[in-house]
């Protein structure tokens, strides 16, 4: 009985030593971490795991671990967990969660004197705020050691964005980030002038951006693409690239961006994602750990070696480890070495379970020790070197600057910039530098309008791309050779430069840009304040004015050309004028009649003074003797009046004949506002057009001319007199009485290679504005463009690639409003067709009266008796002809013989026939004529006046002159 309890108690006694020495050897590490950090306790027992296995550190004892997990968002959770966690009687405290929960936890291990090293962790991955310092009672030490460096955020971005030199800039967060955490940024930019946007940056990113376009107008549209050029984002990787992709498929950005991601927590994985999302330029700045590049250094930390699966960078599960896995590695390691330290102190080994709930329980005496065993002494891990300054903050943490070009290319390679430490600050330069001359793998995307010459499509091939040619793809072309890019081009879809609409939106090429469905805009560009306003120009490159395209005066053919030296009412006048003189000639003789001599035949009837007087107006001379003074006069002032109006006639046909006039000429822009006979209009809505109209409405640059103007071109509403396209205003031109007002430069083109040279122009003389190259606004391109198009304007080739297009030896004049002739300026047959046909109509009018006259003769010769019929007629032996030569004259032939011992007349009762008996003693062949005078207009009575004439008609015959 004595043996069997001597026995039991030496069992008892060696059970309870076995226990304390059991209790002795291992080392209970107590671990709260946030419920989303599993990754966390995973890493936490790979490093306990790989302590227990090295005997170099600790060799009898082991470490153990008890892990609880709370919500970051319950301070209440995480003391209640902590105080469990104590009960069971752990040696050091490690947290990984949210300055809220952490901030309780401080309190309750300075109470307890349980170090505490606490290990901040962001949620949802977001950048760090530094956590606000927690109420501490007066006295009492500070247990809590941070494991992770103060935040520097701040510091590093007010840095950066210095060396960029931005001065305006949109900041993003996501909704996880506490943006109490960069006040002290904010203020540091508001001091230096800096214009800094904040935008908070939602969940549901697609409804946020959806939201941007419903509620914000066209105007605040533009101004917010515009600061989207220049931005920061304070986010998480994951909220990173969904925004980046978000704003890239919406045309928010374009490839001129320049954007900074700020993130602790940034994984090679995700940047290389970032650069694959992101177009333009990106530039993060993330936390980096110096690390040696052998791989075995890497892996062994003096009598340590760290499991490879973590420390080898190439490793797929060390490229996914967080920052605070590091630093949980690494905080497992440090306690390790401080519980090596403290063996041969067993003090801090015999530690009782401590209550947190009893009045009466005592904090651990050990505790203040171990706090200080661990704040003496560092280690070195994943995260280089551990180590704890007097105020308990780690002092190492190094950020590194990576960077992207700027470019389109997905396959764009990320580069360090520089390192930021807050002993060294920035080591590098980060200077945002401009462009160089080799832009070499950059792809642009062209927008153009057809326009010739400036950009043309000349003739495709079936199955490949248009070619464009044209003075501006020229330039282009020059710029691409000599800086090394790539473009592709394509036609707006409108066929437009663009204007503002009134829903506020720009269409056309402008619209192509402003949307950043292109990267440059080219064609006959003119630089406009409003196009200025949402796009970039380049310097100019070729002056620009306003012209008027307008159809050269035809020659036309005019069978009468020969009547228009006088008009219709002068040659009225002048045949008005020739029958009046012919009248009063006739009556001036009437009332004096002059004295014929013996055997004229002339006689002053009105025919032939009608005669007369237009012989002698034609220079042909007359048949009439006038021997009266008054006849004489009259007529000397008619041939003086004939003699200036002939003489003007001729001068003046032969001015008709070799000029062609032009009526209303226009030789200017004045005078083409002046007139209102020749409609002329432009293009609806284009940059021609805003300009008459600013011109003209304008009360500050309100000019005459283009209000005159304004009134023709914005007739009804602008729709009757402007195209929607130049070449239907050039139709209008070619095909109609039009005016088409147009870039200059245009229409001197068209009207140089118009086949019919029909076409000249009018332009003013003084440029006011220029063609120019758009781009995005705030395109890193347009300084690097301007500079080398004004190198081609220094040298010369900007002459060269204008006289292309537009060279000095043109075949057509471009400034006469007349169509020049071909062949010289001889007269043709066209011009004196009228006359001839005056001959013809004259030759027909003449053979139908010689018609009628034959007609009418042989109708009287029908009624006149035959010889033989006299002969054996009672009255009379032969017959006499008495036929009319005037209204008041009469002639008798008689046939027969004349006697010699005298003659004998015989009245006659009517005026055509005379029956003379002549003596039969005459045998000689003779004629009488007797000539009437009548006292009236009846032929039938004869005067006693009366004059025969008698002749023969072989001997000369003498002639007896009767009174």
């Amino acid at each position: 009985m004595k043996v069997i309890l001597a026995v039991l108690l030496v069992a008892v006694f060696w059970s309870q030593e076995w226990k304390s020495v059991l209790s002795d050897s291992i080392i209970h590490i107590g671990a709260i971490f946030d419920d989303s950090a599993r990754k966390d306790d995973e890493v936490l027992r790979l490093a306990v795991a790989d302590l227990n296995m090295n005997n170099e550190i600790l060799e009898t004892e082991k470490v153990t671990v008890s892990v609880a997990f709370v919500n970051a968002n319950n301070p209440f959770q995480a003391v209640q967990e902590a105080c469990e966690l104590m009960n069971r009687g752990i040696l050091a405290l490690v947290s990984s969660i949210g300055c809220m929960s952490a901030g309780s936890l401080q309190t309750l291990a300075d109470a307890m004197h349980i170090p505490h090293l606490f290990i901040q962790r962001s949620p949802a991955g977001t950048p760090r705020s530094a956590c606000p310092p927690t109420s501490r009672i007066t006295g009492t030490d500070d247990y809590t050691l941070m494991v992770r460096p103060p935040v520097y955020l701040n510091e590093v971005i007010m840095q950066v964005v210095s060396e960029y030199s931005w001065q305006k800039f949109v900041l993003f967060y996501d909704s996880d980030f506490d943006i109490r955490g960069i006040e002290d940024f904010l203020d540091r930019t508001s001091q230096q002038g800096m214009d800094v946007s904040l935008q908070k940056v939602e969940s549901n990113i697609n409804m946020m951006i959806t939201s941007l376009f419903r509620t914000m107008r066209v105007e605040e549209l533009h101004r917010y693409r515009d600061t989207l050029r220049r931005a920061v984002l304070f986010m998480s990787p994951a909220t990173a690239k969904a925004f980046i992709t978000e704003v890239v498929e919406t045309n928010l950005v374009a490839f001129d961006c320049h954007w900074i991601l700020i993130n602790e927590e940034i994984s090679d994985y995700d940047l290389q994602e970032l650069v694959m999302k992101s177009i333009g330029r990106l530039t993060v700045v993330r936390q980096t750990f110096p690390m040696p590049q052998n791989t075995t250094q890497r892996c062994v930390k003096h009598n340590h070696r760290i499991n490879t699966s973590i420390c080898d960078p190439k490793n797929p599960k060390a490229q996914q480890l967080e920052i605070t896995n590091r630093y949980i590695y690494d905080t497992v390691l440090l306690l390790a070495n401080t519980f090596h330290r403290k063996l041969e102190d067993r003090k801090w080994h015999s530690m009782a379970s401590l209550s947190c709930i009893r009045k009466s329980s005592k904090p651990w005496q050990g505790g203040k020790s171990m706090l200080d065993t661990v704040k003496k002494f560092g280690v070195s891990g994943l995260t280089s070197f551990l180590e704890f300054t007097d105020n308990g903050s780690n002092p190492n943490i190094f950020f590194e600057i990576l960077g992207t070009n700027y470019g389109e290319d997905r396959g764009r390679g990320v580069s360090r910039l520089a390192m930021w430490d807050p002993v060294h600050g920035l080591n590098g330069t980060l200077t945002d530098r401009k462009l160089e001359n080799n832009m070499r793998g950059v792809v642009l995307r062209v927008v153009t309008v057809l326009e010739e010459p400036f950009v043309m499509v000349s003739e495709n091939v079936l199955g490949k791309p248009k070619k464009y040619q044209g003075f501006s793809i020229d330039v282009l072309d020059a710029l691409s050779n000599y800086l090394g890019f790539k473009y592709e081009i394509y036609v707006a879809p409108d066929h437009k430069y663009g204007s503002l609409q009134p829903d506020g939106q720009w269409n056309g090429l402008i619209g192509e840009l402003v949307f950043k469905r292109a990267d440059v805009g080219l064609s006959a560009l003119t630089i406009t304040p409003e196009r200025e306003s949402v796009v970039d120009f380049t310097t100019r490159y070729m002056d620009y004015s306003v012209g008027v395209l307008l159809r050269k005066a035809e020659r036309t053919v005019d069978m009468f050309a020969c009547l228009a030296p006088f008009d219709l009412s002068l040659w009225a006048c002048i045949a008005g004028t020739v029958l009046l003189v012919g009248i009063l000639v006739y009556l001036l003789n009437w009332l004096n009649p002059p004295r014929l001599p013996m055997g004229s035949v002339s006689s002053t009837t009105l025919y032939n003074s009608m005669w007369f007087v237009y012989g002698s107006f034609v220079q042909q001379g007359g048949e009439v003797p006038y021997t009266t003074l008054a006849t004489r006069m009259m007529m000397g002032f008619w041939w003086m009046f004939a003699l200036i109006v002939i003489s003007s006639y001729t001068a003046n046909l032969a001015a008709f004949l070799t000029i062609t006039r032009i009526e209303n000429s226009i030789q200017s822009l004045q005078d083409l506002s002046k007139q209102t006979d020749l409609p002329y209009g432009t293009v609806m809505d284009s940059a021609v057009y805003d300009q008459v109209r600013s011109k003209a409405m304008n009360p500050f640059e309100r000019d005459p001319m283009y209000s005159q103007m304004w009134r023709m071109i914005n007739r009804t509403g602008g729709g009757d007199n402007n195209v929607e396209e130049s070449k239907e205003g050039i139709r209008k031109v070619k095909f109609g009485r039009f005016g088409f007002v147009w870039d200059a430069a245009v229409l001197e083109y068209v009207a140089n290679n118009d086949e019919d040279c029909s076409f000249y122009t009018v332009s003013s003389r003084a440029p006011d504005r220029g063609y120019g190259i758009a781009m995005q606004h705030g395109s890193p391109y347009r300084d690097i463009f301007s500079q080398r198009i004004l190198e081609l304007q220094q040298n010369g080739d900007m002459d060269i690639l204008r006289l292309k297009w537009w060279p000095k030896d043109s075949p057509c004049d471009l400034y006469s409003s007349v169509r020049t002739r071909q062949h010289g300026n001889a007269l043709d047959i066209h011009s004196f067709a009228g006359v001839f046909c005056v001959l013809a109509a004259g030759v027909v009018l003449s053979c139908l009266i010689a018609m009628v006259e034959s007609w009418w003769s042989r109708r009287k010769g029908s009624r006149v008796p035959s010889k033989e019929t006299q002969a054996d007629g009672p009255s009379a032996r032969q017959a006499a002809d008495l036929s009319p030569h005037s209204p008041n004259e009469h002639r008798l032939v008689l046939g027969g013989h004349a006697q010699k011992q005298g003659s004998n007349t015989t009245n006659t009762t009517a005026p055509s026939s005379t029956h003379y008996q002549p003596p039969a003693c005459c045998d000689i062949p003779c004629a009488l004529i007797v000539q009437h005078s009548y006292e009236s207009n009846n032929p039938s009575e004869l005067t006693p006046k009366m004059r025969m004439t008698t002749f023969t008609t072989s001997p000369p015959t003498p002639r007896l002159y009767i009174q």
